[in-house]
């Protein structure tokens, strides 16, 4: 069973990987849950998850840079990423990293729209808007991200982008062959007089 882990030790592991980045020159934001504490209704978050824009080519190099400084959570820590596209990490605090190795002009531009946010006195962390969070955790689509994307419209309401974000999702929605995606989305605006 995993430790629970205080708010600070998850924000100092992602600090830790956006320096890492950032002295890199990278193009990245953070999403799930460390965004949703900022757009939404405060909520627990164990780890830390990452988009960085790697392109489809050069994926493996950005991921073997990542694990000379983080230590991988599998024995095909580097196999696994290639092959689909995210890296799972573990701080040296015991925080779990997840970094999605983005490419999609989505994301790109995502990372574009992302603006600093200070999480806790000094520690300053690039999170995706919350058009582009709502985005983020439509097309993943659980149990629990639905109820992030309801607590999100609900707090953050007449302040999200609504036209730009079902734009935003069509595609990813097509791509994934599930236009019930979008319809859902809709549903959950209109019922807030959004649409």
């Amino acid at each position: 069973m995993k430790e629970k882990r205080t708010g600070s030790v998850v924000f100092g592991a992602a600090l830790d990987l956006q320096e890492f980045c950032e002295q890199r020159g990278w193009k990245f934001c953070f999403i799930g849950g460390i965004a949703v504490e900022r757009w939404s209704v405060p909520r627990f978050t164990e780890d830390a998850d990452m988009t960085l824009v790697t392109g489809f080519l050069d994926h493996a190099d950005y991921s073997r840079s990542l694990l000379e400084r983080f230590e991988g959570r599998r024995p095909d820590t580097l196999e696994f990423a290639i092959q689909h596209r995210v890296l799972l990490l573990r701080h040296e605090n015991g925080v779990e990293l997840d970094v999605g190795l983005g490419g999609m002009d989505f994301e790109v531009r995502a990372i574009d729209r992302a603006s600093y946010w200070e999480a806790r006195p000094g520690v300053r962390l690039l999170t995706c808007s919350a058009d582009d969070l709502v985005v983020h955790k439509a097309f993943a689509s659980r149990l629990q991200d639905w109820a992030d994307v309801e607590r999100i419209i609900g707090v953050q309401e007449k302040k999200l982008n609504v036209p730009q974000i079902l734009r935003e999702l069509a595609p990813l929605a097509e791509l994934k062959e599930d236009d019930g995606i979008v319809h859902k989305l809709e549903l959950m605006f209109k019922k807030r007089g959004l649409l």
